[in-house]
């Protein structure tokens, strides 16, 4: 359900593109070529070679098991754990949970027992103990609802209920016919006239609201406890006449019916309206003195805000925005007030699980919104979960979604609350972190980032303009953040949060998995490789260079007219002519080793440069500590041909 979208129009100048194109025709044509190398599939063809080292397996184990393959998941830690039984807690709790999801029960309650003995402070194995199934162990705020159908649905969209009379108000797109009839340009929904229905039976006959409707859209309606009053939301149309704003486009409004001798009179739209923004979704507050509703209007944070107004019999004051307690720049609408002081809304921007999420806030005495908490898996779903409405007393309610398993493109559901959230934020902490690529350091936005507690997603966010990540989490909590983007390797980190208020940095780096290299570009950059290992003052090619060199001979296998030139560099200590005399043969021993091994000669050039290629000051006669030294001794596999 895409309940905002904002649709601009983008004019391309034919003329700007032929000139800029016939430019680039123009450029250095060894330039305008890259090769894109799939370390993964080169790490896979490696080992099936006969390659072994645990950063090698480690590397196959995760790409598959982050992309929930948990069968060559299994099949690559398995080789990991035939290096190394003891590679560490994460990989010994990933390789079970490969087993257990490839249906090798048996032998991942093994692991499991073995993970529980080896990392005793580990939640995860202390709640394996106590229950094999722990992976259903329900997340804080979720497990709270019993949810059905509320047995009103269609296979279009229906959604936006309110309770009067003990009937249900909602809208639906039924009465369409079909999914290429009247699309509604700020929701992107198709229209949707107001229909009700018998609370209490199911797959009751709705009928329309006839006295509300027209040709356009009809949306969120709400009585006043007596009756007479409703507010609603309707395309820009009033008295046959569509309203159009300053781009061409008709919006939607909120309007106000009243009850006269049993008929429904006096539509207007609210003084507040504008045909140049729209304002949607009202909520009333338990006293009706104030309107809640969602705007774009001059002064929104995001995509659409929630705002409020007060009521004085027939005006209206100035609409206030909640501020960025509760607004976000994503989208938050459907506002819902209860006597409880409790605000409920669907969010995007506030940390969920996907889609808009339903989210609840406490109002104070001066209506500031405070302590908001998401409302949980059950609710909530990796799509969109909106419109939620609670009776206060019974805890029964109504919510809507596009969820999988639906009747059509949006449903309603009806719930019970078995168990109220726990509002104790008396200690409250923030998770947040910088994004990165490992290599160059450079920001990485619209990096999916997913909090999990016990192996189960509790949030989802996308890293922001500034690399930028946040959760709300509890404190003394161990999580798990995985962080996953297009072309890098997914990455999980392992936090556990202060017992006191405050903050908590995790900053995460990501490795590329699809590396895009060209003309001058350093191949080894791709595979991590910074420098070829040999013994000391020698130049043959040790186990641990050779799986190096193999990475190298796997691209130029896969790019066979790639040319490299291979440098070798030492740090400063000894003499510059032993320095000069010792990288030069290693960078021949690398060309050997690759000649040998099917490359053409005549693809390879390359030479040592002892210490003259200095990166930092480490130059003779300066105290340097080791790993500064160690950053001159380098290889280079420097891309001068594709």
């Amino acid at each position: 359900m895409k309940k905002y979208i904002f649709i601009g129009l983008i004019f391309l100048n034919v003329f700007c593109a032929y000139t800029q194109e016939k430019k680039l025709k123009s450029a250095d044509k060894n330039y305008d070529q890259y090769a894109y190398v799939d370390a993964i599939k080169t790490y896979e063809r490696l080992a099936d070679k006969g390659y072994k080292s645990e950063d090698l397996f480690k590397k196959l184990g995760d790409s598959y098991y982050f992309n929930s393959d948990y069968s060559n998941a299994a099949k690559w830690y398995n080789e990991l754990f035939a290096l190394n039984s003891s590679p560490g807690a994460e990989y010994t709790y990933r390789y079970a949970q490969s087993l257990k999801s490839s249906g090798e029960t048996f032998k991942a309650d093994k692991i499991l027992t073995e993970f529980n003995s080896l990392y005793k402070n580990d939640s995860r194995g202390k709640l394996y103990k106590q229950n094999e199934n722990y992976l259903d162990q329900i997340k804080a705020n979720s497990g709270r609802y019993q949810i059905e159908d509320a047995g009103i649905n269609s296979k279009y969209s229906d959604y936006g209920s309110f309770i009067y009379d003990n009937k249900i108000y909602f809208s639906s797109a039924r009465d369409t016919g079909n999914f290429t009839k009247r699309i509604h340009k700020w929701t992107g929904e198709y229209f949707t006239n107001m229909y009700y229905a018998a609370i209490d039976s199911q797959n009751s006959t709705a009928s329309k609201f006839k006295a509300l409707n027209s040709k356009f859209n009809e949306s969120s309606i709400v009585f006043t406890k007596d009756g007479n009053t409703v507010y609603f939301t309707r395309n820009n149309f009033l008295n046959g006449k569509k309203g159009k704003s300053k781009s061409d486009a008709t919006l939607v409004k909120l309007y106000r019916a009243s009850l006269l001798n049993g008929k429904w009179t006096n539509i207007i739209a609210l003084p507040f309206t504008s045909d140049n923004y729209s304002t949607a979704h009202p909520a009333l507050s338990p006293d009706e003195k104030t309107l809640y509703f969602a705007s774009d209007m001059p002064g929104t944070i995001g995509q659409s805000d929630i705002y409020r107004v007060s009521i004085n019999g027939n005006t209206y004051g100035t609409p206030e925005n909640l501020g960025k307690e509760i607004n976000t720049e994503g989208k938050e609408t459907f506002p819902y007030v209860t006597s409880e002081n409790e605000i409920y809304f669907a969010s995007d921007g506030h940390p969920g699980l996907g889609g808009l999420d339903v989210f609840v806030g406490q109002v104070d005495g001066s209506g500031a919104i405070s302590n908001i908490q998401n409302l949980g898996s059950d609710i909530n779903s990796p799509k969109d979960d909106f419109a939620y409405i609670i009776d206060p007393a019974s805890r029964r309610g109504y919510f809507s979604s596009n969820r999988d398993g639906g009747a059509g493109a949006d449903d309603i559901y009806k719930f019970l609350e078995t168990r109220p959230l726990n509002k104790n934020q008396d200690c409250l902490q923030e998770l947040s972190g910088l994004i990165t690529d490992a290599a160059t350091e450079a920001i990485l936005p619209a990096t999916k980032v997913t909090l999990y507690e016990n192996q189960i997603a509790k949030k989802s966010f996308i890293s922001d303009e500034n690399g930028m990540y946040s959760f709300a989490v509890e404190c003394g909590k161990t999580y798990f953040v995985r962080a996953e983007k297009n072309d890098y390797e997914t990455k999980e980190a392992v936090i556990t949060i202060a017992d006191k208020s405050g903050k908590t940095n995790l900053p995460i780096a990501l490795d590329k998995s699809i590396c895009k290299v060209t003309v001058g570009d350093d191949l080894g950059k791709c595979f991590g490789i910074k420098r070829i290992y040999f013994d000391l003052d020698k130049s043959d090619i040790t186990p641990a260079a050779a799986l190096d060199l193999a990475k190298i001979l796997d691209v130029l296998s896969q790019n066979p007219s790639m040319k490299l030139n291979i440098r070798s560099y030492t740090d400063s200590r000894a003499s510059r002519e032993y320095n000069n005399a010792l990288s030069d043969r290693r960078a021949k021993a690398t060309i050997n080793w690759l000649v040998k091994n099917g490359v053409s000669k005549n693809r390879l050039t390359g030479r040592g440069y002892g210490e003259t290629g200095l990166v930092n000051r480490c130059s003779d006669g300066v105290q340097c500590a080791e790993e500064e030294h160690q950053q001159n001794r380098r290889s280079e596999f420097m891309i001068i041909g594709i």
